[in-house]
Order: C-alpha cells, then structure tokens, then sequence
C-alpha cells in the first residue's frame, strides 16, 4: 500500500467526493500542461562516481522494478530532495 501524506490523502479524498471537474478552456488546460511538462522534465546530464557494489545494487533493483537504471536514480534522488525518501 503506498503511503499518503496529508496533502495527497486530501487531493485523493476530494477526488473520490467528486469535488473535480474537467476543465472547458482549451487555454487554461494548454497552460496546466504546460507547467505539468515543466516539473518533470529531465533537462540535465550529471556524472557520478559510485562503488561498484552500489551499481551493482542498483541495477539488480532497476531490474526487479521494470525501469531503466537513471530513471530509479532520478527518482530516489527526487524523492530524497523533496523530503519523501523514507529510511528502512
């Protein structure tokens, strides 16, 4: 089960409460998108020095989730900036 914070569980509550509506404005939704496409986009290169046995753990866990390994990368990295990164 993934976990919520309190801002998502409200976003989710709302939408299940049918409290969304589509929006009619081709223009609004041009700009929504726009600033969506913004947020994710992946317009930097990095190079990084790691141990081989991490790469090697990072590969083995690319693999069991499906996902090419700088996308797992990019996203503990975004996760660990963004204050979501949770410790075992």
């Amino acid at each position: 089960m993934i976990k919520l914070n309190a801002e998502e569980q409200e976003i989710l509550q709302s939408y299940e409460n049918d409290e969304w509506v589509s929006i009619a404005n081709d223009q609004i939704f041009k700009k929504y998108q726009q600033i969506a496409h913004n947020t994710f986009k992946k317009d930097c290169e990095i190079n990084i020095q790691i141990s081989n046995q991490d790469l090697k753990a990072f590969q083995k866990h690319a693999l069991v989730k499906g996902i090419p390994i700088q996308i797992l990368m990019s996203n503990i990295l975004h996760k660990f900036i963004s204050g979501n990164l949770v410790e075992n």
